[in-house]
């Protein structure tokens, strides 16, 4: 998209404006969805649309061209904001340090000859930006990024205190004395408990072995003020209380859990904003603590069915989203998502059924409709059959001792 003339008056006047000072030479640097790598002349951005944007940074070694993981941070532009950054040589990174008024000013005065050596914003990424944004608020953007604000794709851990890491894992009686006696515990299952039981049983044993294990090697966890702040999806996905029926109605429609994670939000719609920031600190930000956290919003929005008709908003702006980021997505991480009947594909599978289920209409079912045409046109997944159960959905044949097949 070529920039008209008004626009650009319009930008000239009322953008924002991003000055970082004393960057190396071919250093790679960005702002949203676009990257370059600086010249001696590079002293920032200029005429960038307020609202709110990612800038992002990359250290390359002169002798080797090595690249640095990729740091930056969102910051929401107001009209006419003249923001200052300085690069620190020591750590080759963005400096710490709070640069003064009066320096800010001086760069103001001196703002004609700088404009020389500040980039334009690329205009032609501002619409899909604003769609892959359109739920970030510059509120919940602070509130999900790290404490020290900057968002790293390699965050710095530590390993924690000898007072603080554990000193081992102590089994229950009943799993080591399996472990002693091995087969033989079968023969010890006592009168009435059926093969579940058991399989509970090896299942309890090899946690516990695992956990043996991961107690031995380091508990290492990020540097403080480093970490994202993702709300944490509940691990628990019913109420306290519940009785086995409704633990299994939890289990297979978790809106609870969406409920939630929806309540420690101001609103409803910031559980997407939550998702499209998500997105793009994985995209842009290269995180894969973020396309986890991703990935795990999408399956879980997918597995909701009550959900559907009390948020709808929510439903539908996560049609809207996901559809562009699908769009956006690098081949390597589609890669990730596409290979080994993922969960992904099964969930938005399982989201579609329960859609036409639950008689989902009007402009949210035209909208799962275009998003199914374009998935399979895109990614040739295969979403025909919606009204049968899938293989791993149907109901399983248990054989009791001494009983016939049950269903």
């Amino acid at each position: 998209m070529e920039m008209d003339q008004d626009t650009a008056k319009t930008l000239l006047v009322e953008g924002g404006t991003f000055v970082f000072l004393g960057v190396p030479e071919e250093t790679q640097f960005g702002i949203d969805m676009q990257c370059w790598n600086t010249d001696e002349d590079f002293r920032g951005i200029k005429m960038i649309p307020p609202g709110l944007h990612y800038i992002h940074y990359s250290g390359v070694s002169k002798g080797t061209g090595d690249v640095s993981p990729r740091s930056g941070f969102m910051h929401y532009f107001n009209k006419k904001e003249f923001l200052v950054k300085m690069w620190d040589k020591k750590t080759e990174d963005m400096s710490k340090e709070e640069i003064s008024e009066e320096s800010i000013q001086r760069l103001k005065d001196n703002l004609l000859n700088l404009d020389r050596h500040l980039g334009p914003y690329p205009y032609e990424i501002w619409q899909k930006w604003k769609l892959l944004t359109s739920q970030v608020t510059a509120v919940l953007a602070q509130k999900l990024s790290p404490e020290n604000g900057i968002i790293r794709a390699s965050v710095e851990l530590m390993s924690t205190t000898d007072a603080d890491r554990p000193r081992g894992v102590k089994a229950n009686k009943s799993v080591d004395s399996q472990e002693n006696t091995g087969d033989d515990a079968e023969a010890k299952t006592p009168e009435g408990e059926d093969s579940a039981g058991q399989s509970d049983a090896k299942r309890a044993k090899r946690v516990t072995r695992e956990q043996k294990e991961d107690s031995m090697l380091p508990d290492l966890k990020p540097a403080p003020g480093m970490s994202m702040r993702f709300t944490e999806i509940p691990q628990d996905k019913y109420p306290p209380g519940s009785t086995p029926e409704e633990i299994t109605k939890h289990y297979l429609d978790q809106s609870y859990s969406l409920e939630l994670m929806i309540a420690q939000h101001e609103e409803p719609l910031h559980i997407i904003g939550e998702l499209q920031f998500a997105y793009l600190c994985f995209l842009i930000g290269h995180s894969l603590e973020a396309f986890e956290h991703w990935k795990n919003l999408v399956i879980l929005i997918c597995s909701c069915d009550d959900a559907i008709h009390k948020y709808r908003s929510v439903f539908f702006h996560f049609i809207r989203t996901i559809e562009v980021q699908i769009e956006e997505m690098p081949e390597d991480f589609l890669a990730d998502i596409v290979m080994n009947k993922n969960l992904v594909y099964k969930k938005l599978r399982e989201f579609f059924r329960t859609a036409y289920m639950s008689k989902v209409d009007g402009r949210l079912l035209t909208m799962i409709e275009r998003f199914k045409e374009n998935l399979t046109e895109k990614l040739q997944w295969d979403f025909t059959g919606l009204d049968a159960d899938d293989e791993d959905e149907r109901p399983v044949i248990v054989r009791l001792d001494g009983d016939e097949d049950v269903e």
